[in-house]
């Protein structure tokens, strides 16, 4: 597995959330992000849209676990009432790029973390994240980011 330790910056998004099982429903929520973003012209070659998975289904049961759906925006931008708004702090990551496709996206999450600690990482408390760009073109890639500390 090919994991690069970045330092990320702090990220301000517009977001929306879905509250309920991981699934079907996070790829809907991740549409209408889209469609907003588009509408506001926000979403073109440069925009980074965010995957968040707010909480572990192995610990919080299902239809409490919450997923947004955000995009990255600039300081000036003013968000709407349409959308939420958040910051991601920045700080050290874990990144893995892999193929955009289910299969091997949750094979990434299913090893990531085994990975991370065999090389002597824990995993901070910040949010992790799956990181897409230039959504308008068909993706082949994404990075699961994941925040990291090294252990002493």
């Amino acid at each position: 597995m090919n994991i690069k330790i970045d330092h990320l910056p702090n990220y301000r998004i517009a977001y929306l959330r879905q509250v309920g099982p991981y699934g079907p429903h996070n790829v809907k929520v991740m549409e209408k992000l889209k469609s907003w973003a588009k509408e506001k012209g926000l979403f073109n070659k440069d925009s980074t849209i965010l995957s968040i998975p707010r909480d572990n289904p192995e610990v919080t049961s299902p239809e409490k676990c919450r997923y947004d759906a955000g995009i990255v925006i600039s300081n000036e931008y003013q968000v709407d009432s349409d959308v939420s708004e958040d910051k991601l702090l920045g700080g050290q990551y874990a990144i893995h790029r892999v193929k955009h496709t289910e299969e091997d996206i949750q094979k990434a999450w299913d090893t990531i973390f085994v990975e991370l600690l065999k090389k002597g990482y824990q995993i901070d408390s910040k949010p992790m994240f799956e990181r897409y760009y230039d959504e308008e073109d068909e993706v082949d890639y994404c990075d699961i980011c994941v925040p990291v500390t090294l252990e002493r």
